[in-house]
């Protein structure tokens, strides 16, 4: 029965269920998704950075009783510097097995099966302090970031897949929202009349433990994603059912039809590699904008902030007393930016929030090596490096925090989006690594010079997002593919040359073979 409904309508879709409402079910698994995730990559981010003092501390203290060894300030930074980057190399490792997991697993029961390396992180870095094992802090560190590796690709790429086109910004958003929300609770309870003494610092990493814990009871109860159950997996009646809990009401049968015919136009459903994906020219564009976009959100300067906000407003001499609250403050304007980008998506599209908010995070980044350079000369200066971390941070949250993730599953179809995530991640975490470990450095040899490193990288995506990146709201995924024909240099000839061989084209696949149709 289910194959004789999905068969029966070859004619064009029906337009009027072409804007689906959003349904309590999907708006119950953004979130619940995004919860035990995104939020988690959002509180590792910034956990460390109020209890640094303490953590260097603690293994001053731990080599001095095992080796009777006093480190200086510098090993100390050194080891600080990789308990903080180690977190991205296990997130790199993590992008690397995307690919795998989401086809194996599909996406929702990839985010369910590595939750447990919540528990193991989090139980290393719980009892590090009791076990006086430093390295404890630093795996615990590295095995969370495997998770949020994984996690941070296959939640937009699950509510990419779950959405109505119409609902994809909003929905591809909420993700977003959650990593504000994750720095935000880190840097509250963070505050020293919370969690923020020394005695409480292995605490503080390990609460990454319970919002996990509220996933895994409730999320196994949703349905996977409509297009892996139909495309990679053939099972029409999951297929089915997952669309009427998300839809509720409305022509489901429309989406069944466009999924049938990105299912057409593959030569094959299995998951393409990631030097198949790298080397196929129809979607050469598609590719270097993910890189752009990846490397350029984490070049931006942002991981440099939220790593070490308490030292950046040390130097730009915010009293000591004051510097918790003042971050505090800032994780406050993330979330309100967060969710205003959110709002504002599927108004305002894409490429609006890209371009304005890595063209505002530039000039910021201007701003805060002016304000500390002259500090000294004009006191009041101090306060607009204030203002423009808060402003870097906006912008950020505004757009380039989420469109990133979202775009990556708009601009690929189901066989090369796995490799796609796979990719972006992976330059995503390396360039979180590099700044994490290096900016330490970077400041002290170049002051607030650093910080137009960081301008010259925004400015630059801005214009790339200009002149490349085209509009992708209320787009199917074929429709996208085929504004990136005429970049990729795709011959007209293969575009017209029979319907077939152009829904292949159009679909931003390198095979350009026949289909049969049945």
């Amino acid at each position: 029965m289910a194959e004789e409904l999905l068969l029966e309508n070859d004619g064009k879709p029906d337009t009027s269920s072409s804007l689906q409402p959003l349904t309590k079910p999907l708006l119950a698994v953004a979130f619940l998704a995004s919860f035990g995730s995104s939020m988690l990559y959002g509180y590792n981010l910034a956990v460390v950075n109020s209890p640094a003092q303490y953590i260097k501390s603690f293994y001053n203290e731990t080599l001095k009783e095992s080796y009777n060894w006093t480190s200086d300030e510098e090993l100390l930074t050194v080891l600080y510097s990789l308990t903080v980057s180690i977190f991205a190399i296990g997130g790199m490792i993590g992008a690397l097995l995307v690919g795998r997991l989401v086809t194996k697993y599909g996406r929702k029961g990839t985010l369910v099966r590595s939750a447990a390396l919540v528990f193991i992180g989090g139980a290393l870095m719980g009892f590090s302090r009791v076990c006086r094992m430093p390295a404890m802090v630093i795996i615990g560190r590295f095995i969370t970031g495997v998770h949020s590796g994984i996690s941070l690709s296959v939640v937009p790429m699950y509510l990419g897949e779950i959405a109505p086109k119409n609902l994809r910004g909003f929905l591809g958003l909420v993700p977003s929202i959650h990593i504000c929300l994750g720095v935000f609770l880190a840097q509250v309870l963070g505050l020293h009349e919370l969690l923020g003494k020394e005695e409480h610092w292995p605490l503080l990493l390990s609460l990454v433990v319970f919002p996990t814990i509220i996933q895994l009871m409730l999320l196994p109860w949703f349905p996977e994603s409509p297009r892996y159950l139909l495309i990679e997996k053939g099972n029409i009646h999951d297929t089915i059912e997952a669309l009427k809990w998300y839809r509720h009401k409305g022509n489901i049968q429309a989406e069944i039809d466009e999924m049938q015919e990105e299912q057409r136009s593959l030569s094959s459903i299995q998951t393409l590699s990631v030097w198949g994906l790298l080397t196929d020219r129809c979607v050469r564009w598609q590719v270097i904008t993910i890189m752009v976009l990846n490397i350029g959100m984490q070049l931006s300067g942002i991981d440099a902030i939220w790593f070490y906000t308490n030292d950046i407003f040390k130097d730009a001499g915010i009293p000591d007393l004051n510097i918790q609250y003042t971050t505090v403050g800032t994780g406050a304007i993330e979330v309100i930016s967060g969710m205003l980008g959110c709002f504002t998506i599927e108004r305002l599209g894409r490429r609006p929030l890209i371009i304005g908010g890595f063209l505002f995070m530039g000039i910021c980044c201007a701003g805060i090596t002016l304000s500390v350079l002259f500090q000294e000369q004009m006191p009041f200066m101090r306060y607009i490096s204030v203002g423009c971390v808060v402003g870097i941070i906006a912008g950020f949250c505004i757009g380039p925090a989420g469109v990133p993730f979202l775009i990556t599953a708009e601009l690929f179809k189901q066989s090369h989006r796995p490799a796609a995530y796979t990719v972006a991640g992976c330059l995503n975490w390396m360039s979180n690594f590099t700044i994490g470990f290096v900016f330490p450095f970077l400041e002290a040899t170049m002051g607030a010079y650093c910080y137009l490193l960081f301008c010259t990288v925004c400015l630059g995506v801005a214009v790339y997002a200009i002149f490349i990146i085209p509009e992708t709201k209320n787009k199917t995924f074929m429709e996208i593919s085929q504004m990136f024909a005429s970049k990729n240099e795709i011959p007209e000839e293969e575009l017209n040359s029979n319907g077939h061989l152009k829904m292949a084209v159009m679909n931003g696949y390198g095979t350009l073979g026949l289909h049969n149709q049945k």
